[in-house]
This record gives structure tokens, C-alpha cells and sequence, in this order.
């Protein structure tokens, strides 16, 4: 957020590995805190996961944005679900 840029990283506990990079524990994403959880993407492997994760590493903005606005992002159906209570 301090830049708009997006980190993309596999993990089988996103919520735990956003507690890890918004306590500075991380090099990298410790000089961009604070994150917030924008998408979420469910693959059947950890194959296809860390393959798209080097895909979406080579996005644009433009293409890494549309991914983000998708159907695949469980984090837009979460938030549909709860804007429409």
C-alpha cells in the first residue's frame, strides 16, 4: 500500500502470512506495511499454485488488476457475500 504495489506469494494460511508481513518479519515486504489482504486464489495443487505465483510475479498492473477483480479471487466473493446481507 505505501506504493501500490502488490505482493504475490503462495501460502497455505494467507491470513497467518499477513500477520508474518505486517510485523516487519520479512525483509522485503517490511519496508511496504502496511498490507492488507486483497485476493485469494484456490488451486488443487501446490504445483499449480507456485506455477501461477511466477506467472503472476511477471504481471503488469493492468493484467495483475483484473486477476485481483476476477471470479477466481475468493476475497470478492466474501465481500459480495457480506455487502449483500
Amino acid at each position: 500500500d505505501v506504493d501500490s504495489s502488490y505482493y504475490k506469494g503462495y501460502s497455505e494460511n494467507p491470513s497467518l502470512r499477513l500477520i508474518f508481513h505486517n510485523n516487519g518479519l520479512s525483509k522485503y515486504t517490511s519496508k511496504k506495511m502496511p498490507w492488507k489482504l486483497v485476493c485469494i486464489i484456490s488451486f488443487t495443487t501446490k504445483k499449480e499454485a507456485l506455477s501461477a505465483e511466477k506467472r503472476y510475479k511477471k504481471y503488469p498492473l493492468k493484467s495483475l488488476v483484473a486477476v485481483i477483480n476476477s471470479e477466481k479471487n475468493i476475497v470478492l466473493h466474501y465481500l459480495k457475500g457480506i455487502e449483500n446481507r
